[in-house]
């Protein structure tokens, strides 16, 4: 078990989606200090996941770091939500959102018609002014 897996394991099992903690609230969690950088610099606290290895951990927990208060020595951590899609859709096959394909067989396009060409051969020359009166 790393050194922040206590924080990981203590956000899990919080029922809110907000949690406020103190550093030094936070040390007692992780059984130990925090890091120098962490006291003194603000982006030690980023949700960047190669920033240091606590935020990983807090990642790992479903959670992200707001309000940061460096001089009260207190930040929020705030449980991400996640919108989960369904595992299948409506056709049965796997993946993606249900609406995804919806519309699909419902639109015919007649053989020879080019959808790169204006339906309105008239319809440029009278945006653009180029209309003969």
């Amino acid at each position: 078990m790393g050194k922040y897996e206590p924080l990981a394991e203590f956000l899990k099992r919080q029922p809110t989606s907000e949690v406020r903690m103190s550093f030094a609230e936070i040390e007692r969690v992780i059984g130990g200090k925090l890091p120098p950088k962490a006291q003194h610099h603000r982006a030690w606290w980023s949700n960047s996941p190669s920033n240091n290895v606590m935020t990983k951990a807090w990642l790992k927990a479903g959670f992200r770091s707001e309000q940061v208060d460096m001089a009260s020595r207190k930040l929020v951590f705030r449980r991400e939500k996640k919108v989960e899609l369904p595992k299948s859709v409506p056709d049965g096959k796997p993946g993606g959102h249900p609406l995804f394909g919806c519309m699909k067989g419902t639109v015919t396009i007649p053989a020879g018609v080019d959808l790169t060409e204006p339906a309105d051969p008239e319809w440029g020359e009278i945006a653009y002014g180029n209309a003969s009166r």
